[in-house]
């Protein structure tokens, strides 16, 4: 494992494929060396506008160039990123600066008056810095090209520092900032491009958003540290964009979320394309999908329909973010996250007791590796909670098959007790996923009179299809213990998500909670 920092992934990237296109968006490329040396302006510029070592300062951007162009420059400033998801309101964006302390925003043209009005309200943010041209006391990118490279001989940026601020997608109470070194995220990055075999020659697209620690990780820092070239997309619609993206720029690795493989094992392209529906991807090589879980059913048809292996992975914010993935190489297995990332990363699973449990055994996931965070953002009870003897307690629960590939059985807080069994909803979920009719789906646990708990599922049908709760249950009997059938099923037009496309059943069991009040 090599220990250096992003900055000197960037610079070694720089150094080694001068000419080489480091980013293409749209119509605008960057090759690495203008990307080196307008991170290098960017940073002098942060430092003369008084930015200090370890100083925080948030992102507030959509997909674009400028996202890895102040990502980068604010890590050779030697200072510390904040992401932040730029669809959050005004209070959720508050929350984070506020948490965070920090002193500066890095934003768009689109949401300069919500930096300024957070500007009013955060007493620690002092500069509002534009990716683009604009009026008043704002700054702009731009205005720091003059910078030469002289202040950046100060910045002795060691491996084991602070570089990311993350914060979690809060499906639990208040978002908590995970502290992640450059160690952490170079590890992963490291680890992440030798288990697909990714190099320089290797082109990766970018659909899922940046601010994420899934995309930052695989589709941001990997590339940089290869030397490989990031397709950026602002968005994922229209698809037809993406789809011509992947051809035009010879896009060899595609890295999504669930509920785009469901689309693309769905969808009817070939007419609207004008090509074989096998080489619609060509030349993807392959497909990771990770952020979620990924429906047995969509791994299956995805690969029989595209003949291009789709590798699932595992991970965590609290974990730079991968911890686990199918093979490239190797056996792939449909319902299981894979094996560990790498021989650095260590797993357990364990009882409540803490005690190490057999193969076939359910119980909570635990992680130890280079890529496990520091600790939680000035929250040191509640690190405290889920880094034990530098183990991170994940909370999700979990087993080992006999060839140690991993399976998630589901959220240690979603676990079901009926009448003293537990159920995992996953299970029920990928049962759900096997009816033809069911196109999402979701099980969480409600309060129940006789049986303390019971389970309840959440379902969303295909276009044209019709079915009945009973149906629905009659379809589970026949597959599943009697004790594991919900008790009642309810058909929605669309499930609640987050960004990545997580269904949030938080907010589902907030609306149960509220209903039955």
């Amino acid at each position: 494992m090599t220990l250096k920092t992003l900055s000197q992934c960037l610079n070694d990237s720089a150094a080694k494929h001068p000419r080489r296109k480091a980013i293409i968006f749209g119509s605008k490329t960057i090759t690495y060396k203008e990307l080196d040396d307008l991170t290098n302006k960017v940073a002098c510029g942060l430092i003369n506008l008084g930015i200090k070592e370890q100083d925080k300062i948030a992102l507030f951007l959509d997909n674009c160039p400028e996202f890895i162009l102040a990502y980068y420059a604010v890590l050779k400033a030697g200072a510390v990123v904040v992401p932040i998801n730029y669809m959050f309101k005004i209070e959720e964006a508050k929350y984070i600066l506020n948490d965070s302390g920090a002193i500066a925003l890095i934003t768009s043209r689109v949401y300069v008056g919500m930096a300024e009005e957070l500007r009013l309200r955060v007493d620690s943010l002092k500069h509002i810095i534009t990716t683009s041209k604009t009026s008043g006391d704002t700054l702009s990118l731009r205005e720091f090209n003059h910078y030469d490279h002289g202040s950046l001989r100060k910045i002795d940026t060691r491996p084991h520092d602070l570089a990311v601020v993350l914060y979690t997608s809060g499906t639990t109470g208040f978002p908590k900032g995970a502290m992640l070194t450059h160690q952490n995220l170079v590890s992963n990055a490291e680890d992440s491009a030798a288990a697909i075999k990714v190099t320089c020659r290797d082109t990766l697209i970018c659909i899922l958003p940046l601010f994420h620690s899934f995309a930052a990780t695989v589709c941001m820092n990997l590339p940089i540290l290869t030397g490989g070239k990031i397709v950026v997309m602002k968005s994922v619609r229209p698809f037809k964009r993406v789809i011509r993206a992947i051809r035009k720029h010879r896009v060899t690795v595609f890295v999504g979320i669930p509920s785009m493989y469901t689309i693309l094992k769905n969808m009817k392209l070939p007419r609207l394309l004008h090509t074989p529906i096998i080489k619609l991807l060509n030349p993807v090589k392959l497909c990771i999908s990770g952020a979620a879980a990924l429906p047995v059913e969509t791994f299956k048809g995805f690969e029989r329909k595209f003949r291009i292996p789709l590798l699932e992975g595992y991970g965590l914010t609290e974990a730079s973010p991968v911890v686990t993935l199918n093979p490239l190489k190797g056996k792939r297995k449909a319902g299981s996250i894979g094996l560990p990332l790498s021989k650095n990363i260590e797993l357990r699973i364990v009882d409540e007791s803490g005690i190490t449990l057999g193969k076939e055994r359910i119980g909570e996931l635990l992680v130890k590796g280079p890529n496990v965070m520091h600790g939680y953002y000035e929250k040191e009870e509640e690190a405290k909670e889920v880094l034990k003897d530098n183990w991170l307690y994940t909370g999700d629960m979990a087993k080992f098959d006999s060839e140690g590939y991993v399976y998630i059985a589901g959220r240690k807080k979603e676990m079901v007790n009926v009448r003293g069994l537990n159920v995992y909803p996953r299970e029920i979920e990928e049962v759900l996923y096997q009816n033809p009719k069911i196109k999402e789906a979701a099980v969480i646990g409600i309060a129940d009179e006789h049986k303390g708990e019971v389970p309840k599922g959440f379902v969303v049908l295909k276009e044209e299809e019709k079915a009945t709760e009973h149906e629905i249950i009659q379809y589970l009997r026949e597959r599943m213990a009697s004790y594991k059938i919900p008790k009642y099923v309810e058909f929605r037009n669309s499930l609640p998500k987050n960004t990545t496309g997580k269904i949030l059943k938080r907010l589902l069991k907030d609306e149960e909670q509220n209903n039955t009040k």
